[in-house]
């Protein structure tokens, strides 16, 4: 299981919204490696995102998010190379089969990577998550 710790920041009866905790930078390095650099460059951009529960919630508290990491590896190829191999067959039937011309075969490209794309964002709707 992959583990995140979430902090409440809003309640609005019994959804409530969520924001993942600050991981603290590593210590290694006393703040002068790259990844502290950028962290202070860019600054905290987490997402926020609202969740329904069974009881009601108050600001501040903190709650757990676990994601079953059987299916990571599975979501993944779905994510990386579903749109990709959408995009190949889509340029192989333009060119093999239907001859078309570069233009066409890189538009039909794109529109079958955006099919795959499209295709791996429902099937990756159903993901499981658990909130404690």
């Amino acid at each position: 299981m992959i583990k995140q710790t979430l902090i409440v920041t809003s309640v609005n009866g019994f959804e409530a919204f969520l924001k993942p905790q600050e991981k603290p930078s590593c210590d290694g390095c006393s703040g002068q490696c790259g990844s502290k650099i950028f962290s202070k460059l860019f600054g905290d951009k987490s997402p926020e995102f609202a969740f329904v529960f069974e009881e009601q919630l108050n600001i501040g508290q903190k709650v757990k998010m676990a994601l079953d990491d059987s299916h990571v590896l599975k979501n993944a190829l779905l994510v990386y190379l579903l749109p990709l191999l959408f995009a190949f067959i889509f340029l192989i039937v333009s060119t093999v089969f239907m001859s078309l011309s570069e233009v066409w075969q890189i538009l039909l490209a794109f529109t079958g990577g955006s099919i795959g794309f499209f295709v791996a964002k429902k099937k990756l709707e159903k993901v499981n998550y658990d909130i404690k």
